[in-house]
């Protein structure tokens, strides 16, 4: 085998708490995070030596500014891999978003080369080397739903929510992760997520309660920066939504729906100002290679 296609999903949260800022710099969270049935398509082909990747999205890095490049420079470098390496990356999921696009791309990499090379590493060790590149890979290539703490590298696994449609919006701006938790001021959260609480829902398989706990302490620093999110959540709501919130550092806003026809409709109306809006699924089982 020497070319492979693998999908890279996008995330979204259903909690994201921050809990306190390390003496290391980054901050200890615990959320609650979700894929989706929205994903890039990555090819994997053999050449002859080096990296050379590709994007269908002219804005993307096609370097190591390009964290699936750098994934893939880790896993040659690791296991002492002499050929290269063609990446085309049909871009789907918004960049700069808040759903792990990045992240998933380069968990991609990881996966899809480990099969390609016959490398036999374990989805741990994977998950290991994932950490290296950034705080959301290792759950990109656990895969499902899981609960995520530390600053985001120890997952458990956890029931997600099944058959529920999702209807994302971001709007034509990008907001910077770091910039966001720079403008945290941890003691002015003035409410912190159910944790807990959304995690029976989940167990229980209870929708309703799940989307009336869904919580983002980051929403109130980037809807200071953006209002224009504070505004899509409303609609969203507005919309028949059952629950709604950012996803991540944002800007992209996503509503929970059990009906199709509720989630066809709000997606109809927003995407008529917001072009970059979505209707997917969840995604709660492991795309295994």
């Amino acid at each position: 085998m020497s070319e492979l296609k693998i999908r890279g999903r996008a995330k979204i949260n259903l909690s994201l708490d921050v809990l306190r800022r390390r003496e290391d710099g980054y901050h200890e969270i615990k959320m609650i995070m979700q894929q989706v049935d929205l994903y890039d398509e990555i090819t994997l082909r053999e050449i002859e030596e080096g990296i050379r990747l590709q994007c269908n999205c002219e804005f993307i890095p096609a370097d190591e500014g390009n964290i699936a490049y750098r994934a893939a420079k880790l896993i040659k470098e690791k296991y002492h891999i002499q050929k290269g390496i063609y990446i085309y990356i049909e871009k789907n999921i918004p960049v700069a978003a808040g759903l792990a696009g990045g992240s998933t791309n380069a968990a991609a990499v990881l996966l899809g080369l480990n099969s390609l090379w016959n490398l036999g590493a374990s989805k741990e060790e994977l998950m290991a080397l994932g950490l290296q590149l950034g705080a959301d890979v290792p759950f990109c290539v656990l895969g499902g739903a899981a609960l995520a703490e530390g600053i985001g590298e120890k997952l458990t696994p956890i029931q997600g929510l099944e058959n529920t449609w999702v209807v994302l919006c971001k709007p034509n701006i990008g907001v910077s992760t770091a910039d966001v938790y720079k403008n945290l001021n941890i003691n002015n959260i003035q409410q912190h997520p159910d944790t807990e609480r959304i995690l029976d829902a989940l167990c229980r398989k209870d929708i309703q309660t799940v989307a009336g706990n869904l919580k983002n302490v980051l929403e109130q620093v980037t809807e200071q920066m953006h209002p224009i999110v504070r505004d899509i959540k409303r609609r969203m709501l507005e919309y028949n939504a059952l629950g709604s919130i950012m996803s991540g550092s944002g800007p992209t806003v996503f509503g929970l729906y059990k009906d199709y026809n509720k989630a066809k409709s709000a997606f109809d109306n927003l995407n008529k100002v917001y072009k970059q809006t979505y209707v997917v699924k969840t995604f709660s089982g492991v795309e295994g290679l």
